[in-house]
């Protein structure tokens, strides 16, 4: 007979279910407890209730948890039925026993993703804080999964406003983190073209994207003008001084169009009108040097003069075949790249015409 004994800390809650804390070697959870993923039998029943694994998530867990200095304050949530025993200590203390003989008497229902991860490293002295409930049947198993996991998740605003100031984090959070400074920036940079204007957690007035803005700006970390900037000491302050320069020259610009409007009255404060702006941006630094108000307006103003922007009223001219009223462009990943390549392909057009009138 498979044993386990743990001394554990019982809380006081429903009056009918033992609920208790302990901490144990995620290797020893596995033993007792099952993680049941969700399928379905030959007969077409339900079975199970745990998502399939994410790889990705599980090697960001395993990389992390493969420093020294790694920790894991939030616990795994098991539920029993049967095979477990509590024999009152005192003091809210209770000491527990787990008896794994032929089948596992515990399920997973929080934390199976931390586990998988745990699984494959070998740190024998490492424990895991494990929070267990006691159920009298499967129904109810169940019932408690779904429960604990209905949590509402954090606001991604906040996520990534805190990003900035958070130091450690897996890789795929690198990039976000410098462009979610970067807007932070942008979004408090006095008399700035953005100032106060970003919705974030803590600036709930904004009206435009942060995670719109956050796409432009990695979008010209990974292939555009900030990518170069990479090279030199400031090239944070150079980032922020080139995306403020371009959207006074944008404000400037488009006037009426931009300032005081709002992403269901203006295209170009609506996610997908940044976006692609970001693009214009790329070809006027690229092919002209472009890093000022009065260098950026030239070529804005071809834009606009000829008819190629319908921020609030006419027709985008997308293509011959696609033709829409000014609010039919959407912030889906296809109406932006169409929006971007029609904006960059007019603006060089309209650039070819005035060096051959030149």
């Amino acid at each position: 007979m498979t044993t386990f004994k743990y001394k554990a800390v019982r809380a006081r809650q429903a009056p009918d279910h033992d609920v208790f804390c302990f901490a144990a070697h995620p290797h020893d959870v596995l033993k007792f407890a099952e993680i049941e993923r969700v399928g379905r039998d030959e007969a077409g029943a339900l079975k199970g209730f745990q998502r399939h694994q994410v790889a990705s998530h599980i090697k960001e867990i395993r990389d992390y948890m493969g420093r020294e200095d790694a920790l894991l304050p939030n616990a795994v949530i098991v539920a029993f039925i049967g095979g477990v025993k509590l024999r009152e200590l005192g003091d809210g203390l209770v000491e527990v026993t787990v008896h794994a003989d032929t089948e596992k008497p515990g399920f997973v229902v929080d934390g199976q993703q931390r586990l998988s991860a745990l699984a494959g490293l070998q740190k024998p002295g490492f424990q895991v804080f494990v929070s267990a409930l006691v159920c009298k049947d499967y129904n109810e198993l169940r019932q408690q999964f779904v429960l604990i996991n209905n949590t509402r998740p954090l606001p991604k605003t906040l996520i990534y406003e805190l990003l900035p100031e958070v130091e450690g984090l897996p890789e795929r959070f690198t990039n976000r983190k410098f462009s979610a400074r970067v807007v932070d920036r942008l979004n408090y940079l006095r008399g700035g073209a953005f100032y106060r204007e970003i919705r974030q957690h803590t600036n709930p007035t904004g009206v435009l994207s942060d995670a719109a803005m956050q796409r432009l700006v990695m979008n010209s970390a990974a292939q555009g003008a900030i990518r170069e900037f990479i090279r030199f000491d400031d090239y944070e302050d150079r980032s922020v001084q080139l995306l403020n320069e371009f959207f006074e020259a944008v404000r400037a610009v488009f006037g009426t169009e931009w300032v005081g409007m709002s992403p269901r009255t203006s295209r170009i404060r609506h996610g997908a009108g940044l976006v692609a702006l970001g693009f214009v941006m790329e070809h006027l630094y690229s092919n002209f040097g472009a890093t000022t108000k009065q260098e950026f307006e030239p070529g804005l103003r071809l834009l606009r003069d000829n008819g190629h922007t319908a921020w609030t009223s006419g027709q985008w001219r997308l293509s011959d075949d696609d033709v829409r009223p000014w609010n039919g462009i959407q912030n889906t990943p296809t109406d932006i790249d169409l929006l971007s390549n029609h904006l960059v392909r007019c603006l060089k057009r309209e650039l070819r015409r005035v060096r051959r009138a030149a």
